[in-house]
């Protein structure tokens, strides 16, 4: 396979192009200063190639289709320690310690606490997760 190369690289090619068309510009407007940006945008015009903008289409009752979402909830259990649920929330959501102190005490006290509202797949996952910990989490779907 034989590749077949121009005789000057691509920088000279186009200063090249700006010559020829400043020379021609120059013939054309004897005293105009605007010739030189005038073959400079040429140039860049003729290099860069033009894209179209896409076609943006929009549904009419986009935000009626979507899925309600999932309920992630913790339920309260006599094994585990206040601190150690505190730490699991920390660890699986990524909770600051406030905030999950805050939903721990909100098991301890009430029985139960929603942690989050996701799609299936992460609240799928955030239960699994704290399943994994020997928590007892739920998944409900959201109405």
């Amino acid at each position: 396979m034989r590749i077949e190369r121009t005789p000057f690289p691509r920088k000279t090619r186009i200063a090249g192009l700006r010559g020829i068309l400043r020379r021609q510009d120059k013939k054309a407007c004897a005293k105009s200063s605007e010739s030189v940006e005038f073959a400079a945008d040429i140039a860049y015009d003729l290099a860069m190639p033009i894209l179209e903008e896409p076609e943006i289409t929009t549904r009419p009752h986009a935000d009626a289709q979507l899925d309600p979402g999932y309920l992630v909830i913790c339920w309260d259990d006599p094994v585990n320690l206040m601190d150690y649920v505190t730490h699991v929330f920390q660890k699986v959501f990524g909770w600051p310690k406030p905030k999950a102190e805050r939903h721990m005490l909100e098991v301890h006290q009430t029985g139960k606490s929603l942690l989050a509202r996701e799609t299936l797949e992460k609240a799928e996952h955030y239960v699994h997760q704290l399943q994994a910990f020997n928590l007892q989490a739920t998944m409900e779907r959201d109405q």
